[in-house]
């Protein structure tokens, strides 16, 4: 699964924006760029410069450098995760499926999606919990 480097910034900046409940309009002012512009960033259509992002992560009192670490994260991830492809087919990286049969595991389903923010677990459904009844002995007199 390949993500890009601007689609990863943008959902980490629309993340910490709407945790602090702040609209586009006071980032946009505070940082000195247009709305439109800081909402095509947020969307991953455009890629700001490293001015730009300095300005935003300033406007949302978030460190440049947790900005960046949190969108390695996410993408260090997403690189190990199995991807289900459109015929039912997995794609899985090699050494995941030679580590599974060599410690006895299995893999669990791959998460899917498109955007950072569109991603969801696939695969089977779970089965009903296990429900167990503790019943007392029964107390026979002597």
């Amino acid at each position: 699964m390949t993500v890009l480097l601007r689609e990863a910034i943008g959902d980490r900046l629309r993340h910490a924006r709407t945790n602090q409940r702040r609209t586009l309009r006071d980032i946009s002012r505070a940082a000195k760029v247009s709305l439109g512009y800081l909402s095509e960033v947020e969307r991953g259509q455009k890629e700001a410069s490293s001015e730009l992002l300095a300005s935003i992560c300033e406007a949302l009192e978030l460190p440049l450098g947790e900005l960046l670490h949190n969108v390695a994260a996410d993408i260090s991830a997403l690189e190990t995760v199995d991807v289900a492809l459109p015929d039912g087919d997995r794609a899985e990286q090699p050494e995941r499926r030679e580590a599974g049969r060599l410690e006895g595991g299995r893999m669990v389903d791959g998460v899917i999606g498109n955007d950072l923010a569109d991603l969801r677990v696939s695969g089977q459904r779970m089965g009903p919990a296990l429900r167990t009844t503790i019943r007392a002995p029964k107390m026979v007199a002597a």
